[in-house]
């Protein structure tokens, strides 16, 4: 079984760095494509023996839908060559419990049935007391996490479909009935929060695009960055400590049913739900990130 992974990233650099070591350790750096949103060199400095694809970045007119347009593209023709193809944002890992798959390979391939997997996702999430980010996995360093429905989004399949709304569009005759697998065990790593140094630089960017009089581009996330991040982790600290165990089934048992199924849009997503809990990952997942 053949499998690439896909990102798109903009100057993202600690971020990109995580998804490529990750990927490249799982997939074979050969099977990675980066698309870069405007010439950058550093980033094929970053990413040795993967294909970066480089696009204009112009104005930000409609910028979320072109961005996605671009990589429904791209997504549709590496699927010519590779029997599935994973797609995340730059700060998104696709994580794997050792317990369940000895891989992320496994993983896929033992839910390769399903046409889209969707993962349960989480946001990690850095401590006040907790050290610098060093070399090697982020999740050896950052263990504090909280479950999202937000970020529980499709990212993989194996033929070509347009990702939307962190789900995927179907034909309407099918949207009531499309399958939605979400695999115990597989999971996305969010890393927006995971470095406090860094977030300040990605949100300095979001700002600049987000307050931007271009039309269609994204809304109060990005024109509010830091305010966001001050709300998320307030939020974060106020949610209630449980054991992995019990927190990873509720969230589970919570998110993998019962997809929204939109009629506009003709989209199957997961719901976008926020869990009033937050854990720790357990040690065995160190080797990751």
């Amino acid at each position: 079984m053949k499998i690439c992974a896909l990102t798109m990233v903009y100057r993202d650099y600690w971020a990109l760095s995580r998804w490529y070591a990750h990927h490249a350790a799982q997939l074979g750096a050969g099977n990675l494509f980066v698309v870069a949103h405007g010439a950058d060199p550093r980033i094929a400095e970053l990413c040795p023996g993967a294909s970066v694809l480089t696009v204009p970045r112009g104005d930000f007119a409609h910028f979320d839908r072109s961005r996605a347009a671009m990589l429904n593209g791209f997504h549709a023709g590496l699927n010519e060559a590779y029997n599935w193809v994973i797609r995340t944002d730059a700060d998104e890992l696709i994580c794997f419990d050792p317990d369940c798959y000895p891989s992320l390979p496994d993983a896929i391939a033992a839910n390769a049935d399903a046409p889209v997997l969707t993962a349960l996702g989480f946001d990690v999430v850095e401590q006040p007391d907790d050290a610098p980010v060093s070399a090697g996995p982020v999740l050896a360093q950052r263990r504090h996490i909280a479950f999202s429905g937000h970020y529980s989004k499709a990212i993989a399949a194996r033929r070509a479909m347009d990702f939307a709304l962190h789900g995927v569009r179907v034909a309407p005759r099918r949207l009531e009935g499309f399958p939605f697998t979400m695999p115990r065990g597989l999971y996305l790593a969010h890393l927006k929060y995971a470095n406090s140094e860094v977030l300040q630089e990605v949100n300095a960017v979001r700002m600049d695009v987000g307050n931007t009089d271009a039309p269609g581009v994204p809304g109060t996330g990005w024109k509010e960055a830091d305010a966001d991040a001050t709300r998320f982790h307030q939020a974060f600290l106020e949610k209630k400590l449980l054991a992995w165990d019990k927190a990873e089934q509720k969230a589970f048992d919570t998110l993998s049913v019962k997809p929204a199924r939109l009629e506009k849009g003709s989209i199957v997503k997961t719901r976008a739900l926020k869990l009033p809990y937050r854990t720790v990952l357990p040690e065995r997942f160190g080797a990751q990130g």
